[in-house]
């Protein structure tokens, strides 16, 4: 079994372990590619509702599709161990970033280095760098 990690989930793929250490990719069947990804193959390339990505030729073979190659297209980091024996499919920028925008942090109330009481709701807006230490 070949372990596939995706932001969301992670998958255990049976591949064949000649393709694992002969071939460059990812390869796997259609229905494998569409549960670890959620995008379907189709004749125009990978598809999801009406958005569909098209693929080159050389990631897709015979009932099988290299998804290393499409997650690259899509923009998303991919790494495999030495073995070949797990994956990790990382989100793209852009979706990294998308999350990171609408986080915001508690606001809390702290003394700064001349003992005035700060809140962090006092610096909405600017960039601020928090250092934190604990003696555990």
């Amino acid at each position: 079994m070949t372990k596939i990690l995706t932001p969301t989930a992670e998958h255990d793929v049976a591949l064949g372990a000649v393709d694992r250490a002969q071939r460059d990719g990812l390869w796997m069947s259609p229905a494998d590619a569409e549960k670890v990804t959620g995008w379907t193959l189709k004749p125009e390339g990978m598809c999801r509702a009406e958005a569909c990505v098209p693929l080159p030729a050389a990631a897709v073979g015979t009932n099988e599709v290299d998804v290393a190659a499409f997650w690259k297209k899509l923009g998303g980091p991919v790494i495999a161990s030495e073995k070949r024996d797990v994956w990790a499919l990382g989100a793209p920028a852009d979706e990294r970033n998308a999350a990171l925008e609408g986080l915001e942090a508690p606001d809390f109330t702290l003394p700064d280095v001349n003992g005035v009481p700060r809140s962090l709701s006092q610096l909405r807006g600017k960039k601020v760098f928090v250092a934190t230490w604990a003696s555990w």
